[in-house]
């Protein structure tokens, strides 16, 4: 499955009315292990194609940022049933990803 760019405006289709599981990549250009991230994350999209990975570029997306009060990149945060329920700051090993994810 394809990684999907988000806007605010897209938001809440995206992520809170999934039905899916949902990863939402926080990130921002000037961000180097941002960057990092984004090969493991193309990993698991391909991988697991049962879960929807997101990336939303928080300079373009502060209103969201500020609800999950998101400070320090990259974060990732899952979402099931519009609810957050997991996250993980910093630049994370795919291992680490994988272990949050249901089998």
């Amino acid at each position: 499955m394809d990684i999907i760019e988000l806007t605010e405006a897209t938001f809440d289709s995206e992520v809170l009315q999934s039905n899916q599981l949902v990863i939402v990549d926080f990130w921002a250009t000037w961000c180097t292990p941002c960057r990092m991230l984004t090969p493991i994350l193309e990993e698991i999209a391909t991988e697991r194609t049962d879960i929807k990975i997101c990336t939303i570029n928080m300079d373009e997306a502060e209103n969201i940022a500020e609800t999950y009060a998101v400070m320090s990149l990259p974060a990732l945060l899952f979402f099931r049933d519009g609810e957050l329920i997991e996250e993980c700051i910093g630049l994370v090993s795919k291992d680490r990803i994988v272990s949050l994810l249901p089998e």
